[in-house]
C-alpha cells in the first residue's frame, strides 16, 4: 500500500502533462477504419476540415477527423479516453478516488456556412461529414439518400439527369445538413426540406446506429429540429455530466432519405426595380400576399444596400418552363425594372444569382419574422436597411440586405409536428438580415445592430426562423412551447448529457 501511495505524485504530474485532446485525437486515429482519416495543423486536408464561409469563425482544433462509414462515426462516440485523462486523489489511507479531469470540446460540420461562432468550429476535435458524400436515387420509391457532407449544388447536379428533384437549398454552396430544416422554392408544394424527409441514418450518443422514422416518435420529432450542428455527438468525456443539455442533442446524423418529385425546367431569375419604383414594388407584393394561390409560384424581396441606397432585387420563380399568363404582371409591369427571368434549369437559376459572395471575411444573419407582408411593414424593411446601412458602413460593414421571403399561407400544412416551427397553424414568413465587415472590432457593433434591426422588424410573438437566427437569441424566441417537450427528449435519448460539449442552441 505505501509503495502504491508513494508512486502517486509522479503518476499524477506523468498524467497531468498529458493534453487530453490529443490524447482523444490518436485514440480516434487508432479506432477508425481505413475509409476515415485523423488530420493535424498543417495538412491540406484539415485546413479543409477548419475552414468555413465566414472565416472569422475558424478556429485552431487539435486535430480534424473525417469518418467515412457510419460505423466509424460509432466508434469515435464510444472512444474512452479516461486512462488519458484522470488523476488519482487519495481521500483515506484506504481509499482512491478517480476524478475525470477533462471535457473534450468537439464540433461537427457539413459545409461550413453557418455564421454564428462556435457552431461548427472547435479548438478541440474537429469532425468533417465531407466523406459521406453519396447519392443514391431509388426510382422505384421516388427517394433519394443524401449523405451528410453533401451541398445542394452536388445533389442538384446528380439528381439533373433522371429528371428528378427534392425540396432542397436555394443557395448552391450550403450543405445538405445545414438547411435540412429549410425552405425552398418548392415549399409551398411539399412544405420544408424535412418534411419530405423520410428516415435519418442516425449515430446515437451511445454510439448505437439506427434508422430513425415516424415511427420512432419523439427522437423523430426532435431530429426535425433543423441542421447537422444540431444532430452531432460527444468525442468522449469521463464526467457525469449536468441535465443541460445543447442544440446538439441526440447523435450525428449521417444520411437522410428524401422524397423525390418531377423536375421540368423552371421559369425563373430576379427583377432589378429602380429605388423610383419602391412604391409600385411594394403595392405588388402585398398584394401577392393576399391573393396568391398557385403552389408552383414563389417571391422574395431582397433589400440591398449600395452606396447609401436601398437597391430592391425581386425574385420571382414558377416550377414550370412557363408561367401562366399574367401571373406576374404587376412585377413585370413596372416601369423601368430589369426584368432577368427565363426558362432554365432549377440548377441554373441556383447557380446563376442565389449565392451570397462574401466580400467579407466577418458575417452575421439574424431572423425577423411576420405573419403577411404588407405596405407598411414593407417600408419598415426599406427604412432598417437604410438606417443600418448609413450607421454601420464607417464601421467597416461592406455589405447589408435584407430579404423577405413570401410563402403561402398554407405551406406549414404538408405535415405534422416538428420542434420547428412552434405550431404548423399559421405560415411564419421569414426576414433573413445579412451584414458583413471587415473590422474584428466591430463585431459586437455588428451583432447588436442585428439584433435590434430584428426586433424592430418581427411582429411581436411570431417565432424567428431558426436557420437565420443569431446564435444567442432565447430558445423560445425559436421553439416557443415546444422548449419543454425538447428538453424532455434529450434527458431520455443523452441522460449524461454527453452532447454538452458542442455549440450551438442549448436545450
Amino acid at each position: 500500500m505505501f509503495a502504491i501511495l508513494s508512486l502517486l505524485p509522479a503518476l499524477f504530474c506523468a498524467v497531468s502533462a498529458i493534453d487530453p485532446v490529443l490524447s482523444t485525437c490518436h485514440s480516434i486515429a487508432k479506432a477508425l477504419s481505413p475509409a476515415s482519416s485523423v488530420y493535424y495543423p498543417g495538412s491540406p486536408h484539415y485546413i479543409n476540415d477548419t475552414s468555413h464561409w465566414s472565416s472569422a469563425i475558424n478556429q485552431n482544433s487539435t486535430c480534424s477527423v473525417e469518418p467515412g462509414t457510419a460505423d466509424d462515426v460509432s466508434r469515435i462516440v464510444n472512444i474512452s479516453t479516461p486512462r488519458a485523462q484522470i488523476h488519482t486523489v487519495l481521500t483515506s489511507a484506504r481509499q482512491l478516488r478517480i476524478i475525470g479531469t477533462s471535457r473534450i470540446p468537439f464540433a461537427v460540420k457539413g459545409a461550413g456556412h453557418s455564421p454564428n461562432p462556435g457552431f461548427s468550429a472547435t479548438k478541440g476535435v474537429q469532425i468533417s461529414m465531407v466523406r459521406f458524400s453519396a447519392i443514391a436515387y431509388d426510382n422505384a420509391s421516388q427517394t433519394v439518400e443524401l449523405g451528410a457532407g453533401l451541398t445542394w449544388e452536388q445533389v442538384y447536379e446528380s439528381l439533373e439527369p433522371y429528371g428528378v428533384n427534392v425540396v432542397g437549398g436555394r443557395v448552391a454552396t450550403v450543405g445538405v445538413a445545414g438547411l435540412l430544416l429549410g425552405l425552398s422554392y418548392k415549399s409551398n408544394q411539399h412544405g420544408l426540406a424535412m418534411d419530405t424527409v423520410q428516415a435519418f441514418e442516425l449515430v446515437l450518443p451511445n454510439g448505437t446506429v439506427t434508422s430513425v422514422t415516424t415511427d420512432d416518435g419523439d427522437l423523430w420529432f426532435g431530429l426535425r429540429v433543423c441542421k447537422i450542428r444540431a444532430l452531432t455527438c460527444i468525442i468522449s468525456d469521463i464526467r457525469i455530466l449536468d441535465s443541460q443539455g445543447g442544440f446538439n442533442n441526440f447523435g450525428i446524423v449521417t444520411k437522410f432519405t428524401m422524397k423525390a418529385f418531377p423536375q421540368t425546367d423552371i421559369w425563373g431569375g430576379y427583377l432589378i426595380v429602380p429605388a423610383s419604383e419602391m412604391d409600385a414594388l411594394f403595392d405588388a407584393v402585398a398584394k401577392w400576399n393576399i391573393e396568391a394561390s398557385d403552389p408552383k409560384a414563389a417571391i422574395n424581396t431582397a433589400f440591398i444596400y449600395a452606396e447609401g441606397e436601398v437597391m430592391l432585387y425581386q425574385l420571382l420563380f414558377y416550377d414550370a418552363p412557363t408561367p401562366p399568363d399574367d401571373l406576374f404582371d404587376d412585377f413585370t409591369s413596372i416601369p423601368g425594372a430589369n426584368n432577368t427571368a427565363t426558362t432554365q434549369s432549377y440548377l441554373s437559376l441556383i447557380n446563376s444569382g442565389s449565392s451570397i459572395s462574401l466580400n467579407s471575411p466577418r458575417a452575421l444573419f439574424q431572423a425577423a419574422s411576420v405573419r403577411h407582408f404588407t405596405k407598411a411593414n414593407l417600408n419598415i424593411i426599406a427604412a432598417q436597411t437604410k438606417y443600418w446601412g448609413d450607421k454601420l458602413t464607417p464601421q467597416s460593414a461592406t455589405s447589408l440586405f435584407n430579404v423577405a421571403e413570401t410563402f403561402l399561407p398554407n405551406m406549414f400544412s404538408h405535415s405534422g409536428p416538428s420542434a420547428y416551427p412552434p405550431s404548423r397553424s399559421p405560415t411564419l414568413l421569414p426576414i433573413n438580415l445579412y451584414v458583413a465587415w471587415t473590422d474584428p472590432g466591430a463585431d459586437k457593433i455588428m451583432h447588436d445592430a442585428l439584433a435590434t434591426s430584428g426586433k424592430n422588424m418581427t411582429e411581436t410573438g411570431e417565432a424567428l426562423y431558426t436557420n437565420y437566427a443569431l446564435g444567442d437569441v432565447p430558445l423560445k424566441a425559436i421553439y416557443g412551447d415546444n422548449v419543454e417537450r425538447l428538453r424532455a427528449i434529450k434527458r431520455r435519448y443523452d441522460p449524461k448529457n454527453v452532447m454538452g460539449l458542442a455549440g450551438g442552441y442549448k436545450f
